[in-house]
């Protein structure tokens, strides 16, 4: 049986579905098990991985486990496994630990990756870049005027469909990829502006992307309670963007066995129609 943490997540949704198509025997640890609703066939556990004392049970007669990141609770997670001879651990990280200056957020994936390698446990790392799903961010000013107002409009990256990630992930844990660390992006370069204009496509609506002064969007982003050296490690990335080709990886095809998804692709699932 597979452990499945954040299954109710972007990512963590697609593992629970792809594993049940898969075949494979799900359980999901959830804090509030009356509060999620999970596909037929999944067994669903309370536990917490920032309450220690509820790992055992959920981990009892698990094979193998899919770990989101939680920042507080990894130590107690890792002894528990180790005491349920856990035979693998997946653990979702992030594409910013490879960056020459990792930043905050860097830093704290970096930490987990550490611990879980010294852990004794096999594991395998999958390091997404940006997710397709942030730009569903942007659908409240797609429904109020077709204007995306933002910073850095022309800064490129490539970002990941969850579906894709999941894919990797659902692998790595079927194939048990022992000591394996997959960087992931989507299979395109794309500003912000070019990413509007395929929502704008998808939907059958006139949209654009509107460049706001970077203080503005700093203060926007502030009053929403993101802390300010995580905003500023934002905008500072994406500044350094602009005007460059963002690096693809050809992980999602080589693991998972088929093209990554397009943004395009992504876009007529994401984006309901009646927006237009």
């Amino acid at each position: 049986m597979i452990l499945v943490t954040g299954g109710a997540g972007n990512v963590g949704a697609n593992v629970v579905r792809q594993l049940l198509d898969a075949g494979e025997k799900v359980r999901v640890m959830t804090r509030n098990p009356s509060d999620r609703s999970f596909p037929d066939g999944v067994e669903v556990v309370p536990g917490d991985l920032a309450r220690p004392e509820t790992l055992p049970a959920a981990l009892s007669g698990i094979e193998r486990a899919f770990l989101f990141p939680v920042f507080t609770g990894l130590d107690g997670f890792l002894d528990a496994a180790r005491q349920a001879d856990l035979q693998h651990v997946v653990l979702l990280s992030s594409s910013s630990v490879t960056y020459s200056t990792p930043g905050l957020i860097g830093e704290q994936h970096l930490r987990l990756e550490r611990a879980v390698a010294a852990s004794g446990l096999p594991w395998t790392f999958v390091r997404p870049d940006a997710f397709m799903t942030n730009d569903l961010a942007w659908a409240p000013q797609i429904i109020d005027d077709g204007v995306v107002r933002g910073v850095y409009g022309e800064a490129a990256l490539a970002p990941v469909d969850p579906r894709d990630i999941a894919a990797v992930a659902v692998q790595a844990l079927l194939d048990q990829r022992a000591g394996e660390a997959y960087m992931l992006t989507g299979p395109q370069s794309l500003t912000q502006i070019q990413r509007v204009r395929i929502i704008a496509e998808t939907i059958g609506r006139p949209l654009r992307f509107e460049e706001v002064p970077r203080e503005q969007f700093r203060e926007q982003m502030l009053s929403h309670g993101t802390p300010a050296p995580v905003v500023d490690e934002l905008l500072d990335g994406f500044a350094a963007r602009v005007g460059k080709t963002a690096e693809i990886s050809t992980a999602v095809e080589e693991v998972a066995g088929r093209p990554a998804f397009t943004y395009a692709q992504w876009a007529a699932r994401a984006f309901d129609p009646a927006l237009a």
